[in-house]
């Protein structure tokens, strides 16, 4: 799987990707984040990619073009391989809501996923018709841009791709666990209290265990 990110902050997502499993993943090569800054395809001298929105507002809006070419350059990459099938995400608040069977369905279906990391009060929305992109929304909240939403789902579907996890056993939604989670000491003392693990985990009985992750998954 190999991740296409459209961004005018390719360096925000250094210390994720450096990091535990995703750094490791890379490594690897089980997966692979290629950034494309809209800058770098900007007509301009000063490398301006933003400009006042029509019917007036506050901000500025990320001009159409720059963004355009970007992608345009992500897609010409992911033609050349072969049996490469392609997704352009486009975040937006108003999008579908990512949930974690969306990142099983991505993870299997296609191997290249463009990302178009939006900024300031979004990107021009002619975009989305140069292209057969799908507006994404990783929650019901309003971020500053795109970088987070794009981590939230290379993350989401990177952990689906097998081997990325080492044990791919570890992945929670394909098995029996609950919410709470509980490791040695048996007994942890703090400020004069004393905070138990639950006895059915230290039980041995299977069948209860099971019965209580259950109930606590509720």
């Amino acid at each position: 799987m190999t991740f296409h990110i459209i961004t005018l902050f390719p360096n925000s997502f250094d210390s994720y990707l450096s990091e535990s499993i995703l750094a490791r993943a890379i490594k690897d090569k089980k997966i692979k984040v290629k950034f494309y800054n809209p800058r770098d395809f900007s007509d301009n001298k000063f490398k301006h990619i933003d400009q006042k929105p029509y019917s007036g507002g506050p901000g500025m809006v990320v001009q159409a073009l720059p963004v355009i070419k970007a992608t345009e350059k992500a897609l010409k990459g992911i033609n050349r391989k072969k049996n490469a099938k392609s997704k352009i995400i486009f975040f937006s608040p108003s999008g579908k809501q990512f949930i974690t069977n969306y990142a099983k369905r991505i993870s299997k279906k296609y191997t290249d996923i463009i990302m178009i990391a939006g900024r300031y009060e979004g990107i021009d929305a002619r975009v989305k018709k140069v292209f057969r992109t799908e507006d994404i929304s990783v929650g019901p909240f309003i971020l500053t841009g795109g970088e987070l939403p794009a981590m939230v789902v290379i993350d989401c579907i990177s952990r689906q791709i097998e081997g990325v996890l080492g044990n791919f056993d570890s992945l929670e939604e394909s098995r029996v666990v609950a919410q709470d989670v509980y490791t040695r000491p048996e007994i942890l003392e703090y400020k004069g209290k004393k905070y138990k693990v639950p006895k059915v985990l230290l039980s041995g009985n299977h069948a209860k265990i099971t019965k209580w992750k259950n109930l606590k998954k509720k």
